[in-house]
């Protein structure tokens, strides 16, 4: 546990979220993922992959009344997480939307209750874990619906919490990696209003999280509305001479350029590392033809420019792989599904 955080930093070369799966509402394999096997961690491993992200829910199996986490899900991720350093790979293990219950409610009629709960589910999860090495890093939350500074003191609160709760549990956790996100994990918005972090015992032990889905249009958006189209081609030599309503209007290498510079000025030039956790953008399997190969060439485009843009500046990427469409592996399998879109992510 010798490390800072800019020291770990730089043993983090290739980040992987296992999605949709240790956070799905209603059970691991509720959202049509199967469980996590020792043998897609090691086929992550192979692949070039070096660090994973867990998204995770707790509150659905924990006591409403109590906040006792049932040991058989501590069994549960704790048995993941060994999966994974086992292979010496990182993991980053985090409170992700469960049910909103913190990132739906950085208000001040909120404040009390969902400090208790990040306490009380912090202070469990962390004292299951703390005996693993600097291999893990937890996260407080996951992209925390902040819109202002008065909601950003609060989130500070939520995340002086989780600091505080994991540090009490002492052995490992006096000095392991912990990492705050910014408001919404959105990299404007944490620019602007994540003006300094929370105060930690520990000097030089934390991380700040942000994500990236922009343009939005490109990466996430499903049909056309009035305020804008949909994107179906992004990056230089990419643009469409045919579907021309479908060509990006923003949001091209210029954007992604400015966003990580911005980050790399605000926190990583400063010796705080920063984690781009989630990335990525979907596949557009209705299209077809040459709309369809263009597309193909433009998002493995954009995932490589992404990647390599966020290395050049200093953030650490982890691709969103949700094991459905545009997924990297095939999780039934235990297959390469787009090798192509790996091959990208690795250069």
């Amino acid at each position: 546990m010798g490390r800072n955080a800019l020291q770990l930093s730089t043993a983090i070369s290739h980040g992987i979220n296992i999605g949709n799966t240790l956070e799905a509402m209603g059970g691991e394999t509720r959202w049509g993922n199967p469980l996590i096997t020792k043998a897609y961690i090691d086929l992550l491993k192979q692949s070039g992959f070096n660090a994973v992200r867990l998204p995770c829910s707790w509150d659905q199996y924990a006591d409403a009344s109590t906040a006792r986490i049932r040991t058989d899900w501590l069994d549960r991720v704790e048995q993941v997480i060994r999966y994974c350093i086992d292979n010496d790979m990182y993991v980053l293990l985090n409170i992700h939307w469960d049910g909103g219950w913190l990132e739906s409610n950085c208000t001040a009629e909120k404040q009390a209750i969902t400090n208790a709960k990040q306490k009380a589910f912090w202070e469990q999860i962390a004292t299951r874990m703390r005996h693993f090495d600097e291999h893990l890093l937890f996260a407080s939350a996951n992209e925390p619906a902040v819109k202002d500074a008065a909601q950003q003191e609060i989130l500070l609160t939520y995340h002086q919490t989780f600091i505080d709760a994991v540090r009490s549990t002492g052995g490992k956790n006096a000095y392991r990696v912990l990492v705050v996100q910014g408001p919404m994990t959105d990299i404007e918005t944490t620019n602007k209003l994540m003006t300094r972090l929370p105060a930690d015992e520990v000097p030089d032990r934390l991380m700040v999280e942000v994500h990236y889905y922009t343009p939005w249009n490109f990466t996430g958006m499903t049909k056309d509305e009035a305020w804008g189209n949909q994107f179906f081609y992004w990056g230089k030599g990419n643009h469409s001479a045919t579907d021309l309503a479908h060509n990006p209007t923003y949001g091209e290498e210029s954007t992604v350029d400015a966003a990580f510079r911005s980050m790399k000025t605000q926190f990583i030039d400063k010796g705080i590392p920063v984690l781009l956790g989630e990335y990525g953008c979907q596949l557009r399997t209705n299209l077809t033809g040459d709309a369809f190969r263009l597309h193909q060439a433009s998002r493995i485009y954009y995932i490589g420019y992404v990647t390599r843009q966020a290395r050049a500046n200093g953030l650490l990427p982890f691709f969103w792989d949700t094991g459905s469409s545009g997924a990297i592996f095939d999780r039934h399998s235990n297959r390469i599904e787009d090798s192509s879109a790996l091959d990208a992510l690795l250069k």
